[in-house]
């Protein structure tokens, strides 16, 4: 039998609650420590999937034996804790977004270029079915060449969802709004599918609530390298909240995805005949969605930790590596500059 990878999860919130499911239902995987600076936090998710609860991560490591760490804090303290365990020798897998500025991916690099060990940035919708349908036909030609795309996220969080933690809506740990944290998803998908972006123009907004420092609303105007043009639409006041939508347009045909679901697909082909590739495709089950509810978590995570835990044993390359997260979060970062100054920014200089 092969031994598991045993994990540590720094940060009980939400997502570090989620993550402690998925390494329970994932084989090869299991939970050896879960820290948090709240202590309570900690001992309540260690106990119930009976792993040591720790207050920091050094102490997580000299308390047991830990192979991987999952970084679950608030996003700009991403870096501090990935450095920390790359340094410690360990595989680490970072929720999104990798962290908040450019300046802390480059602190990551450098220690994964040093520790030599597996890093992954999580991005769970790459891998599903839907995704992988639509990436498929891009990379085999059946879109022809892309001519545009469109991300767009009408989402809802209350007031009461930023005024849960005094982290929430900050600059300096939530590093953005409705792009950097609820958007960013959608945002990679569009640039796995449509390919880096040159410039943009954006505008964004606080419309919605109050005591927040970042947007809630966001729109964005791309020219993509290949020439191909995109928009982006980001947004926590849109009521009740609907589904992530992106759709990726070329000149032999045309996907979209919407909620997770491969809802169109449409080929012409050279007798100009019309050929709908969705139909028998594999979509999402129905259920929660994270459109109005920020505990609504996708099972693709489990996808992405068979990837993390295949790549660990030398069997797959990692599909979502800091090059990825990297260009969502430069794209993020350009919109927010053109936004802050009123003009297009290039993301070429």
């Amino acid at each position: 039998m092969t031994t598991p990878i045993r994990f540590a999860i720094v940060g009980a919130g939400i997502i570090g609650r989620w993550h402690a499911s998925v390494i329970d239902a994932v084989d090869g995987c299991e939970l050896a420590a879960v820290v948090d600076t709240v202590a309570d936090r900690a001992t309540q998710l260690a106990s119930a999937h009976s792993a040591v609860a720790a207050h920091s991560l050094a102490q997580a490591l000299e308390a047991t034996q830990v192979d991987a760490v999952a970084v679950c804090v608030p996003s700009g303290r991403h870096a501090d804790i990935a450095v920390e365990a790359l340094e410690a020798g360990k595989h680490v897998m970072i929720e999104k977004p990798v962290d908040v500025d450019r300046a802390s991916v480059g602190r990551i690099r450098a220690a994964h270029e040093r520790a030599g060990t597996t890093l992954t940035v999580i991005s769970q919708h790459r891998f599903d079915p839907a995704t992988e349908a639509a990436y498929a036909a891009i990379r085999g030609g059946r879109l022809g060449r892309l001519t545009s795309g469109i991300a767009s996220i009408p989402w809802w969080r209350s007031q009461e969802y930023y005024d849960s933690g005094d982290w929430r809506g900050t600059w300096a740990l939530d590093g953005g709004g409705a792009l950097m944290n609820q958007s960013v998803h959608t945002i990679d998908l569009l640039l796995g599918a449509m390919g880096r972006v040159t410039e943009v123009t954006a505008y964004t907004g606080i419309i919605a609530h109050e005591r927040i420092e970042v947007e809630d609303t966001a729109v964005a105007i791309l020219r993509f390298h290949s020439g191909a043009l995109g928009v982006i639409h980001g947004t926590t006041a849109a009521a009740p909240g609907l589904g992530a939508r992106l759709q990726i347009h070329g000149d032999r045909g045309s996907a979209v995805i919407d909620d997770d679901r491969l809802v169109s697909m449409s080929i012409v082909n050279a007798d100009g005949t019309v050929e709908d590739l969705a139909v028998g495709a594999a979509a999402a089950p129905p259920g929660r969605t994270g459109s109005s509810d920020p505990g609504a978590l996708s099972d693709a995570h489990r996808y992405q930790y068979r990837n993390f835990l295949a790549a660990i044993a030398g069997e797959q390359e990692i599909r979502v590596g800091l090059a990825e997260a990297e260009e969502a979060l430069a794209t993020i970062l350009a919109i927010y500059e053109s936004a802050r100054t009123g003009r297009a920014v290039s993301l070429d200089d």
